[in-house]
């Protein structure tokens, strides 16, 4: 089974190994680059020396006198440089011995010991010789690599001296094991910090979790801190729109389905009362005496009637509840539909009807006739006499329609769920008209129509309809 770290070891082991792995490059790039110049610094200062010893050589020569040869000169030179390891080639015979060669190595004529007269090989002394200048090279021996420099110091003989590297490999050993301490301590530091900063992202990352399992469970105010501006704030402020969202959105569904409870309960109580009127007057249709069963028929007939009512108000009530509710505008006179409306709702009422401005409009007639109906069937059965309707077209953008009575006005209790369905006053409740789906009916008209239905009290209560003049339906 495939390892899958954990975020907080994720973390750590990629910090770690980032740091482990810059740290490396780093102590490598400073490590060649230290010795890089320390080796040309040893390699200058070498070849300083023996320009020097060969120059200094050549003037020993010069200047004394009585030596035997110049490969004798040079030699009693170069013994007094005491500390450095040095031999002669000679090729010509008039300065001394000469050098043979052996094995592809020349035998030196002079020096500090024979450990060396292996380290010359021909090529480099004869390269020397031909270049009549100084040749580097490397040579291994048994006291450690040595820097061999070989160049002339008269014609025909050549001085080598050797330049232990022992010291300056001691020196790029320390400085190797320097870089590598400075690399283990830089990548703990770096696992330190990897640790630091995982917990800090895991306990945002847990806080996150906690979080979101507290809404799961139904805390809908659960929201997240917003903290910088980083990736894990973006996420908390995503997360908090979405609560906020859903939240509304569960807050909504709770909230239409005790409104579905409640509507079916007072549907179930609306309809019990007319039809228990329906039975107890059917059975008086059975009676013998006459002026009963015409009674009977008479209430039979109201409760059916009202029964009609409240089903065509279901109806409308569930075709917004579907979405399913058409507007069909046309070209209104809202002066003639609220004439025709108070007529059609109170024919006998003393309802005085007002006009100022411009009251034409583009809307549903229906539904605005159903609207203003409505609001003076509310107004006749539970406010008081006069009432007066006013008509106002001097807005230029909207047309409102003000329906006021003089009762005593909506009860503080009442005002804020009067549109809601089924609520009914005191007053109401003692009567057997209304189902009390009018407002909540109207208020879906005015919504439908993109206006609004208000209410307050004003010596009674006074239901404003505002609606907007819309624009001309297309034709076809």
């Amino acid at each position: 089974m495939r390892w899958r770290p954990s975020l907080r070891a994720a973390i750590v082991l990629t910090v770690a190994a980032v740091s482990l792995v810059t740290t490396a490059a780093m102590a490598l790039t400073t490590y060649q680059l230290q010795a890089g110049s320390a080796r040309e610094r040893f390699t200058a200062s070498a070849q300083a020396a023996f320009d020097s010893d060969a120059q200094q050589a050549h003037q020993f020569l010069v200047r004394g006198a009585g030596f035997e040869s110049a490969v004798g000169g040079v030699a009693e030179y170069m013994r007094a440089r005491l500390g450095l390891t040095w031999a002669l080639v000679n090729f010509t015979p008039t300065s001394g011995p000469v050098s043979t060669a052996e094995d592809g190595r020349y035998v030196p004529v002079a020096g500090t010991g024979g450990s060396f007269a292996g380290q010359l090989p021909v090529s480099e002394v004869d390269a020397a010789r031909d270049r009549r200048g100084s040749v580097r090279y490397t040579a291994d021996t048994p006291d450690g690599p040595q820097l061999v420099i070989v160049g002339e110091v008269e014609p025909g003989l050549l001085l080598a001296e050797f330049y232990n590297a022992r010291s300056i490999d001691r020196e790029l050993a320390g400085l190797r094991d320097r870089l590598a301490v400075v690399a283990a301590v830089i990548a703990l530091l770096g696992g330190a910090l990897g640790v630091l900063a995982a917990r800090a992202v895991q306990r945002r990352v847990r806080t996150a979790a906690v979080a979101a399992r507290r809404f799961g469970d139904g805390a809908l105010d659960t929201r997240l801190p917003v903290r910088g501006r980083d990736e894990l704030a973006d996420l908390a402020g995503s997360f908090n729109a979405m609560a906020q969202r859903l939240g509304e959105s569960i807050e909504q569904l709770r909230l239409k389905d005790r409104q579905q409870r409640r509507f079916v309960a007072d549907v179930a109580h609306d309809l019990r009362t007319p039809l228990a009127s329906m039975v107890a007057a059917a059975d008086g249709l059975h009676s013998p005496d006459a002026a009963d069963r015409a009674r009977s028929a008479e209430l039979l007939g109201g409760q059916v009637r009202r029964l009609g009512a409240l089903v065509e108000d279901l109806l409308e009530v569930s075709r917004f509840d579907a979405g399913a509710a058409e507007l069909r505008p046309e070209a209104v006179d809202l002066e003639a539909l609220v004439a025709d409306a108070v007529q059609v709702s109170a024919p006998d009422a003393d309802i005085t009807v007002r006009r100022t401005g411009d009251v034409a409009l583009f809307g549903d007639p229906r539904r605005l006739h159903t609207i203003v109906r409505n609001l003076v069937t509310n107004a006749v059965r539970h406010g008081e006499a006069p009432v007066t309707v006013t008509v106002d077209g001097t807005a230029p953008d909207a047309v409102r329609v003000t329906v006021a009575d003089s009762g005593p006005g909506l009860p503080d209790e009442l005002a804020p769920v009067v549109f809601d369905r089924f609520v009914r006053g005191d007053r109401a409740r003692s009567r057997t008209e209304g189902s009390g789906l009018g407002l909540a009916i109207a208020q879906e008209n005015a919504r439908l129509h993109g206006g609004r239905l208000d209410v307050r009290n004003d010596d009674g209560a006074v239901f404003t309809l505002t609606v907007p003049r819309g624009e001309p339906p297309l034709v076809d």
